[in-house]
């Protein structure tokens, strides 16, 4: 049997044997969360955000917070339930740090106890809020046409309801509790997340990796989940910090109302209502401590959400978008 080889020349035979290998692709981080690429991207993003030193600060100060509202109860006792008048408007103290209140309640447990329900309530009507509105306007921008201004239409409908004539509304038919504020927080603060995520949508639809799902069949909702929505998750990251700030000013502000969580429950905004209407009485310590649990919270998330805005641009830079 002849060799197949023998006819090839021996030039040809070297030449194949030397030539280098075809050049590889680079691993797609967005395939492969454990590749370099991802690990190296995830680095870059902590060192942006940590130069931002206000962010830095909000965050460690939310840490803070959390920790005193929901392990301080541990350490700190106190009995947030049962009245003792002979104690009422106590000043500050060894025994009561921050004073008590007209009812003899510690303020600082108070403090604990309260901000604990603030903080899950802008926690929770951030994750609802954002998370359907983020769903809501990637699936106008991305199917567009008739669709696209039928869900605009209802957006715009919403954001024309005034928040407190709604929520007033819902106060009257029904009890207001926790999980009823969540909800109505979060019916009037969707729109704006739909209308944000439909405008970065209209960008990413045209996109190459976009297309090319489209080509394979892949359908509206799963490429939606898979395509879109991961890719405006910077956005939505931000929409959401600065949406837990909005919410709990709401809190306060339905706190001061009079729609607020029933007793024995409480929250900054009752607290600092309750300091604000015993202010003139002389009793300052019912008033400042809230306030200022409020307003050093609220700044601590915009400084957060300030910091993740800067590592979304420098995303997006990279990206050049």
């Amino acid at each position: 049997m002849t060799d197949a080889t023998a006819n090839v020349p021996a030039d040809a035979t070297t030449d194949a044997t030397l030539a280098p290998p075809p050049p590889s692709l680079p691993p797609d981080p967005l395939v492969s969360p454990a590749s370099p690429q991802r690990s190296s991207m995830w680095r870059e993003n902590l060192r942006i955000f940590v130069a931002n030193r206000f962010a830095l600060v909000g965050a460690v100060f939310l840490v803070l917070m959390v920790l005193f509202c929901f392990v301080g109860p541990m350490i700190y006792k106190t009995n947030q339930s049962a009245t003792t008048l002979l104690n009422a408007n106590l000043a500050p103290s060894a025994q009561y740090p921050l004073g008590t209140d007209p009812e003899g309640l510690d303020i600082l447990g108070r403090l604990m106890l309260g901000g604990q329900s603030t903080i899950e309530l802008g926690l929770a009507v951030a994750v609802l809020s954002t998370g359907f509105g983020a769903l809501w306007g990637a699936l106008a921008g991305y199917v567009g046409g008739v669709v696209d201004s039928f869900l605009m239409r209802i957006v715009d409908m919403m954001l024309s309801i005034p928040f407190l004539f709604f929520v007033v509304l819902l106060a009257t038919l029904l009890t207001p509790t926790l999980p009823l504020i969540i909800a109505s927080i979060a019916i009037v603060s969707w729109p704006s997340t739909a209308r944000i995520v439909r405008g970065d949508t209209l960008s990413l639809r045209t996109r190459d990796y976009v297309t090319a799902a489209r080509g394979v069949g892949s359908r509206h909702f799963p490429l939606i989940r898979r395509h879109i929505v991961p890719n405006a998750f910077g956005s939505i990251i931000v929409i959401g910090t600065l949406t837990v700030a909005t919410s709990i000013l709401l809190f306060a502000s339905l706190s001061f109302l009079g729609l607020s969580v029933p007793p024995p429950a409480t929250n900054w905004g009752l607290v600092l209502t309750q300091g604000i209407h015993n202010l003139y009485n002389g009793y300052w310590w019912e008033l400042w401590p809230a306030a200022a649990a409020i307003v050093l919270t609220v700044i601590a998330i915009n400084a957060l959400g300030d910091g993740l805005y800067d590592v979304v641009d420098q995303r997006h830079k990279r990206k050049g978008g």
